[in-house]
């Protein structure tokens, strides 16, 4: 986990073993620490207390230590109590208090206390103990307390509401971009294989620190030289006599290893392993990197790489060029984040070719460490980022980037091209599991998120261009202003197509000039009915193009309403569209974007225009909070299951409505008959008006047959409908008959739920039918569910006319539709052992909706969602920490 100034340490269960660890752990803690934690002058550990501190049943009795290099810094402790409630306590050594770790051990040991019932937390503090005492009150509890022979004692409650969440997110926020900001913040750096031959990585990697105008110190690391482009090198990181931030490491992947000790030893914060030869390579590189990353973390190290480009951070007090691209781009807004280290150099021209300037660049490589999540987190606080622009082959924490980029994006533009989004293939280095859920399902993660899903890298470009200079749009109507009519035509067409309204459209003429330009643009962007205007300029000579630049931008400096361009057919923002910037960036606010093509603008505007769309829609405070849910007996329930059936099975009929029940879903009764006399005793039991229909999927995925019979009214009718659907069954099927009352007439529609081991859970809404299956239409959203999510769910598919009134038929009621989708979402995103949920059939009618078909999977949890009440780095099955 990191730490809250950004290094990292490994927290994990206390063990016989650690006997001798924690003697030596308790040996640097002072005098008054050991007072505060038992009350009493306690020099040493007796070998009965040792005893009791290191074994532990890890049920009634929980510890947890602290270790950076397998050392202790801290241990933490609950025990349960008669009653129920159970009673923690920690100890911190001395220097290291103050890095977050009370919290973080607190917040670890409330999840493993819920995992075993308990929800009560208690405590012993002294009054002098102020940091334990902050620990507990800081932490999002609502916590009581009174005095006791001089002693405070503490009570709360320990369920994770949402302020402890929030208190958890906002613990893990500061960590995180505090590790990244000692990376782009380094004020010294080292070279690890810097060499004296010009045609080297290292010699390329301290060139381009020189030639970038560090301004920190920059040390070369190479055991075979005494000089290295005209400074000292140094033998090891070690022989370096100032202290090293970041070490950039440029040796055979095989040396990395002793690399990371070296470094761990000199109090360097983090590594940019540009080597390659880890798991890109292979299964005997991904061992190599699975030790690299586990060495690393063990001793408090965090790593960009492995086989990266490097980390650029062009702010003039820093100007950091740790990276093999000889290209430092332009200042400017935007900070891009990518995790492909072959395309980085290809980037940063493109980026340096339209004048677009960025704030930082970081390169992944493999991405075996730091993510675009922790990216994130940091520029989510930088005041020179306006603009995050992520180019991802893999996502190793969907949920946690859904949540951060939610976040973010409220304040920040998010743009991400995401590689491999059609097959949900992952690079062969990336070290993550492949994403099963459908493509639709992630791409509604990132609508959900704010976050703007571009195809390709140019068309990110694109976006970012306009939202790094010109203001938001207020809504879709634009107005195009141009002086060519066929262009004028093609933006009017492009502006459809991608959702836009032309609301004024105006023509110049080939032989309009700079005073034209200006005149009209201030019309309409004076026009109430006008949020944002494409301006075209292509004459048919190239004269008079600075006067019409200029106008451009005199109008766009001042105007508060977006204006993009296809000038001249240039690409990005070009010198002459350029408005000053007093911060040094390449080009201001108000510079006008142009683009070689009017479709790319208008794509780029439309992007843009959803963006400030989904901004507007603010959460709602009066959300409505989901009423007749009985979450604890839902778990009750499953968790019998599951000891009953290890393996996990399909719910019975009778099962799927208590569980739904749980969640405020009402399961229609149905009766499974098999033969007449059955069904009319049935019939007679639910009262008549009942349809008698077969279950079995072949007969009720064929269109061409009728599987049900409908509005049965008495015995005669009952067996004549039994005979005549038997006659559709093929001999040796069994079709699954059942009776059930007559829904009223109403939309069919369906509603699911799947639990993908990597992305979670998420939830889809269709209108029920082999037509619907076959063409697509169905709608994911990823819980939890707002309302908000639920309305635009049920509206975004194309058969959702059927649910308003479509052809004069009468309009359902579609807060009810929405009402079970979120119920549904709510119980994916709760119950994590159900792996698959299927409402296929329910009625939405004018009067709510009747679910009358379910079926529900429950399974073990192999691997608990790994953003779910602790918040721990990622790790895979397989990863250890080295012996």
């Amino acid at each position: 986990m990191v730490l809250r100034d950004g290094r990292t340490a490994h927290m994990r269960p206390i063990t016989r073993a650690d006997a001798d660890a924690l003697v030596a752990f308790y040996a640097e803690v002072s005098d008054q620490s050991k007072y505060f934690r038992f009350f009493a002058p306690m020099p040493t550990l007796s070998e009965k207390d040792v005893k009791r501190f290191t074994e532990v049943d890890h049920d009634r009795r929980v510890a947890f230590v602290l270790t950076v290099a397998e050392k202790i810094l801290a241990v933490a402790s609950y025990e349960s109590l008669p009653g129920g409630d159970a009673e923690v306590a920690f100890l911190v050594q001395d220097a290291h208090q103050g890095r977050g770790i009370g919290q973080l051990l607190l917040e670890h040991l409330a999840q493993a206390a819920r995992e075993r019932g308990v929800h009560r937390f208690t405590a012993e503090v002294l009054p002098d103990n102020q940091r334990m005492l902050q620990v507990f009150y800081e932490q999002g509890y609502q916590v009581t307390g009174g005095w006791d022979e001089g002693v405070i004692h503490l009570e709360f409650n320990i369920d994770p509401t949402d302020t402890a969440m929030g208190v958890m997110a906002a613990r893990e926020h500061r960590a995180e971009a505090a590790s990244i900001q000692a990376f782009l913040g380094a004020r010294s750096v080292a070279v690890i294989g810097a060499s004296r031959r010009s045609d080297t990585i290292g010699a390329a990697l301290v060139r381009n620190l020189v030639l970038g105008d560090y301004a920190g110190t920059i040390y070369v690391v190479n055991p075979a030289a005494r000089a290295v482009s005209g400074m000292p090198a140094y033998p090891r990181v070690g022989d370096i006599p100032g202290d090293v931030d970041v070490a950039i490491v440029a040796v055979p992947a095989d040396a990395v290893q002793d690399v990371v000790l070296d470094c761990a030893a000199k109090g360097v914060h983090g590594l940019i392993v540009i080597s390659s030869g880890f798991a890109e390579t292979g299964e005997e590189g991904r061992q190599r990197q699975r030790r690299l990353v586990g060495l690393a973390r063990s001793y408090g190290l965090r790593l960009i790489g492995p086989n990266a480009l490097g980390v650029i951070n062009t702010a003039a007090d820093t100007s950091l060029n740790a990276s093999l691209s000889p290209i430092m781009p332009p200042r400017g807004r935007a900070g891009f984040f990518c995790q492909s280290g072959a395309l980085g150099s290809a980037i940063l021209e493109k980026v340096q070719g339209r004048g677009l300037g960025l704030s930082t660049f970081v390169s992944a490589g493999n991405r075996a460490d730091v993510s675009g999540n922790d990216l994130l987190q940091y520029w989510e606080e930088d005041d020179t980022t306006e603009v995050v622009l992520l180019y991802l082959e893999s996502i190793g924490n969907p949920r946690k980037f859904s949540r951060i980029a939610r976040r973010v994006s409220r304040s920040k533009p998010v743009i991400a091209v995401r590689s491999g989004r059609t097959t949900q293939g992952v690079p062969m280095g990336h070290v993550v599991r492949a994403i099963e859920a459908p493509q639709a399902a992630v791409d509604a993660m990132f609508r959900q998120a704010g976050v703007i899903q571009v195809d390709t890298l140019d068309e990110m470009f694109d976006v970012a261009q306009l939202l790094a200079h010109q203001p938001l749009p207020r809504g879709p109507r634009v107005a195009v202003v141009g002086n060519s009519d066929a262009l004028g035509l093609l933006a009017a067409d492009a502006a459809a197509a991608s959702g836009l309204e032309v609301t004024r459209s105006v023509a110049l003429g080939a032989e309009a000039g700079a005073e034209d330009f200006e005149d009209a643009l201030d019309e309409v962007i004076d026009d109430v009915d006008v949020d944002g205007v494409v301006a075209i300029y292509i004459p048919p000579l190239n004269a008079g193009g600075p006067e019409v630049a200029n106008a451009l931008a005199a109008v766009a400096e001042q105007a508060d309403k977006p204006i993009v361009s296809t000038f001249l057919g240039r690409e990005g923002v070009p010198e002459l569209l350029r408005v000053p910037d007093l911060a040094g960036n390449t080009a201001g606010r108000g510079s006008v974007p142009s683009y070689p093509a009017v479709e790319q603008a208008v794509r780029a505007l439309s992007r843009v225009v959803e963006y400030a769309a989904w901004r507007d829609r603010l959460p709602a405070d009066d959300e409505d909070v989901l009423e007749d849910i009985d979450h604890d007996s839902a778990e009750k329930m499953l968790a019998q299951v599951l000891i009953d059936s290890p393996e996990g099975r399909d719910l019975t009929f009778a099962e799927c409505q208590q569980l739904l029940g749980y969640f405020g879903i009402d399961l229609w009764d149905r009766v499974p008959v098999s033969g007449p006399d059955d069904a009319v005793t049935a019939a007679e039991r639910l009262g008549w008006d009942v349809v008698l229909k077969a279950t079995a999927e072949p007969l009720r995925q064929r269109p061409d047959l009728a599987h049900v019979w409908r509005n049965i009214e008495d015995a005669d009718e009952m067996r004549h409908a039994f005979l005549a659907l038997n006659r559709l069954v093929t001999p040796g099927q069994e079709p699954g008959f059942v009776v059930q009352k007559t829904a009223p007439p109403g939309v069919p529609v369906r509603v699911d739920g799947l639990e993908d081991p990597l992305f979670g859970p998420a939830v889809s809404f269709s209108v029920s039918g082999a037509i619907t299956e076959l063409v697509g239409d169905r709608a994911y959203r990823i819980p939890p569910i707002s309302e908000q999510d639920a309305a635009e769910a049920v509206r975004s598919i194309k058969a959702a006319p059927l649910l308003f009134g479509h052809r004069g038929s009468d309009e359902v009621d579609v807060a009810a539709v929405e009402d079970l989708f979120r119920r549904v979402g709510s119980l994916k995103n709760d119950l994590q052992q159900v792996s698959a949920l299927d409402l296929s059939l329910v009625h939405a009618t004018p009067d709510g909706v009747k679910v009358l078909d379910a079926a529900i999977r429950v399974q073990p949890v192999a691997d608990p969602r790994s953003d779910w009440f602790t918040r721990r780095m990622s790790t895979l099955p397989g990863d250890t920490l080295p012996d």
